[in-house]
């Protein structure tokens, strides 16, 4: 994995939907591109798009099983870039806290609507 510099980690951190997908990773682990549309509330063309671009900048690791691509944040990410994701965790933010129920009452069904 090539070096992120500060400010390549910052520009991607600027966009709301790429943090939100990193730090609900940062929250829950691995989640798949369904969940995310679901606590994001959008379309799954925009959140493969932020996926593909922080997977190419190495801030995202995937894994296929099936159909499905389940996306986890890259476990060689440096220190400073897992503390500035889990300080973000702490901060007000109500979108966040409403993308933060989406995904819980998503994860309490007994079924995933996502499954094959």
């Amino acid at each position: 994995m090539d070096k992120m510099t500060t400010d390549q980690f910052y520009r991607l951190l600027g966009d709301p939907t790429r943090l939100h997908c990193l730090q609900l990773m940062a929250r829950h682990g691995e989640l798949c591109v369904c969940e995310l549309t679901t606590a994001l509330e959008t379309i799954q063309p925009k959140i493969s798009r932020h996926l593909a671009t922080m997977r190419e900048a190495g801030l995202v690791s995937d894994r296929r099983a099936g159909q499905w691509i389940y996306y986890r944040l890259h476990p060689e990410l440096a220190p400073w870039q897992q503390q500035t994701l889990e300080l973000s965790l702490q901060a007000t933010d109500t979108a966040f806290d409403a993308a933060l129920k989406r995904l819980q009452s998503m994860q309490n069904r007994p079924a995933k609507p996502c499954s094959p």
